[in-house]
């Protein structure tokens, strides 16, 4: 089998309300979808968030097609290395979404091939359904207890809240309403997306330390490890490593330094499904759980990564999604579904979705009109340095 060609098409699927956070805010989610067309007959899905843009992802993916198109798509593990090594790829120090949407695309097209699941063929399932957070929207705290509220009556156990965007007393106000709203019982995970100053961050977690948080993510820079592993050792609050350990080799270092207790994985920064899961395997050595972390993901590529959370040791704890927050999907049946918070794993051949046509036309004439009012925006008053106080 032969890949003979990769199609891609950007859209733009809107919020049910905007998400903020410290620097910023958005009305939805731009992705790339594509499509690996192969000699067989054979088509693979594959998803890459516009991260840092739509434009930035399609240039990425004209780039490196060459390396991909004519090599078999069970050879995962060679287009990975033709790109990164080839394709220089590892000059640059990082990865793109655009590799790991043709990684992922190319192992739906390896699920089809077998008439088996990905999960089947990443280790095989330690779960039937994967645990996903639910995201509370800013707001007032009287609103957001609310918003809480009702996503334990879903049957969410696990909540997540954007901070640093406001004072401390807004985000103490803030939190305490939520913690309030949720009772005892659920896991409450902050996020500060390196708003904090070391000192402000080491305040801030103090004054938080009542309402039992789960994990301060990212509540410093994630440049400086040092002094991450400073606040860990003064602060009450276990940390969450996420703009700190975008790759495998970040994670690494993440864990020498003793900078925090559980560290967050993305195939989409590591470029392919495979590095998550050696993500999560070095992790594992080192006792550290993790979760899976999302640039903002529509219903391709959140199934891809349950298939892979599904069979990997060490995702404990619940993941992040843009689930809830999405206003529709560009997959049949719409918006995916969370009973009770979780996600359960397709059983379906490859990734096990199908995508619906209207809805991807749909979207793809909304990112064309008016894409760039779904990514972020800057903050209202024009300073966003302003949090890192």
């Amino acid at each position: 089998m032969r890949i003979i060609g990769i199609r891609s098409i950007p859209v733009a699927v809107p919020f049910n309300t905007d998400e903020k956070w410290a620097y910023g805010s958005r009305r939805g989610l731009v992705s790339v979808l594509i499509e690996i067309d192969t000699d067989e007959g054979i088509t693979g899905l594959g998803e890459a968030p516009a991260y840092p843009s739509a434009e930035i992802v399609l240039a990425v993916l004209r780039s490196v097609e060459r390396f991909a198109i004519g090599e078999d798509p069970f050879r995962t593990e060679r287009i990975a290395k033709l790109i990164d090594i080839v394709g220089t790829w590892h000059h640059v120090g990082t990865t793109s979404p655009a590799m790991a949407a043709i990684d992922m695309a190319c192992w739906d097209i390896v699920g089809k091939a077998c008439d088996q699941p990905l999960v089947n063929l990443l280790g095989g399932p330690l779960r039937e359904e994967v645990e996903y957070l639910h995201y509370v929207p800013q707001g007032t705290p009287e609103w957001m207890r609310e918003q809480a509220s009702r996503g334990a009556a879903a049957g969410f156990e696990s909540f997540y809240v954007k901070v640093g965007d406001a004072d401390q007393a807004t985000d103490v106000e803030r939190v305490a309403a939520i913690r309030d709203g949720l009772g005892a019982g659920p896991s409450l995970r902050i996020d500060a997306n390196e708003s904090w100053s070391p000192a402000a961050a080491l305040r801030a977690l103090r004054a938080l330390e009542p309402y039992d948080i789960e994990f301060a993510e990212q509540p410093v820079s994630g440049r400086n490890l040092p002094e991450m592993a400073r606040l860990r050792a003064r602060a009450g609050v276990p940390l969450l490593a996420d703009e700190a350990s975008r790759t495998r080799y970040d994670q690494l270092n993440v864990i020498r330094q003793g900078a925090a207790d559980a560290i967050s994985v993305d195939n989409m920064l590591d470029g392919s499904l495979l590095n998550m899961k050696r993500s999560a395997g070095i992790c594992e050595a080192a006792g550290l759980p993790v979760v899976k972390q999302s640039l903002g993901e529509l219903g391709v590529a959140t199934y891809a990564a349950a298939h892979l959370i599904a069979a990997t040791p060490g995702f404990r704890c619940a993941n992040q999604s843009y689930g809830r927050l999405l206003a529709d999907d560009v997959v049949e049946g719409g918006p995916l579904p969370y009973p009770g918070g979780r996600l359960r794993v397709p059983d379906r051949p490859g990734i096990g979705v199908l995508l619906d046509r209207d809805r991807l036309a749909r979207y793809a004439e909304l990112y064309q009109v008016a894409g760039h009012e779904y990514g972020y925006a800057d903050p209202a008053d024009g300073t966003p340095e302003a949090p890192n106080r």
